[in-house]
């Protein structure tokens, strides 16, 4: 397995990269641009090219952009439905232009029209932006804890979608431990059974990415509030069974853990490094 974090990407885009090795990486998760306005600034090649060229110096494989958080693809309000279709577009253009393997993406809400709306709005928003862009990167539909009118807590949000999708070939999965515990699914006391869930409602070859979180809220609570690992609900005894479980073991795995100070992110690292078995564990350099 590998492991790494959601980095900053302050200053110029490439600089992410430094960061991410700061932390010893061996995968990264960043957005493309501010995550909570509509204006963007253009990616130049330039800056593009030189991410490129420094993940690839440091090893960093793969690397993951998030969706920002305004865009709402099962939203009911048409307009905002229309500015988040061409923002999507735009946003999975500079996940290309970067070189990203995988293209996070949470399922929106659907703002109280009932979940089958919003799964059928999701779906039909995706095949256009796949339509006009054709990416090279691969979409990754992000598990959620289910808060409000959010899709996405129910492994069967996530089937319905890819069952409408026309291009299969360019979606996958990427579970939260967070999300899917304060969903309802006890990866604590049933991660077997979890993973038998989700392969028999997905398939186990959909799910191409991790997301490792420890848990502020309880099991089945759907509130979305991460904490460090081994220090919430989930615990270390979990996080050890999740890191080397035969069906886990090879996936990157993304900490997206609070930050109040830089040794957060340390501390976090050595945590996750400390539980994973020597044999899977893989680092920045290339086998």
């Amino acid at each position: 397995m590998r492991l790494g974090y959601h980095v900053s990407i302050a200053g110029k885009i490439y600089e992410a990269i430094d960061r991410a090795v700061e932390l010893d990486c061996g995968c990264m998760q960043i957005f493309s641009r501010n995550p909570r306005g509509w204006k963007v600034a253009a990616l130049s090649r330039t800056d593009a090219e030189e991410f490129q060229r420094r993940r690839r110096e440091a090893y960093i494989y793969p690397v993951l952009v998030h969706i920002p958080y305004i865009i709402n693809l099962a939203t009911p309000e048409d307009r905002l439905y229309k500015i988040s279709i061409a923002s999507y577009i735009e946003d999975i253009k500079r996940a290309d232009m970067l070189g990203a393997e995988y293209f996070v993406t949470h399922l929106g809400s659907h703002r109280g029209r009932g979940e089958r709306y919003g799964l059928k709005r999701f779906t039909s928003a995706l095949n256009t932006v796949i339509g006009e862009v054709r990416p090279k990167t691969t979409i990754l539909l992000e598990s959620t804890a289910g808060a409000g009118a959010s899709l996405g807590y129910k492994f069967e949000h996530m089937a319905a979608i890819i069952k409408g999708v026309k291009n299969k070939d360019k979606i996958g999965v990427c579970l939260d431990t967070q999300h899917i515990y304060a969903a309802g699914y006890d990866i604590v006391k049933n991660l077997n059974g979890t993973i038998s869930a989700f392969d028999d409602i997905i398939g186990l070859d959909r799910l191409k990415a991790m997301h490792l979180n420890d848990s502020k809220s309880g099991l089945g609570s759907r509130v979305d509030r991460h904490e460090h690992i081994g220090k919430g609900n989930i615990g270390l005894k979990a996080f050890k069974k999740i890191l080397n479980h035969p069906k886990l073991r090879h996936l990157p795995f993304i900490m997206e853990t609070p930050m109040e100070t830089r040794r957060d992110d340390i501390n976090n690292m050595e945590s996750a490094k400390s539980l994973c078995k020597k044999e899977y564990y893989e680092g920045r350099v290339s086998a």
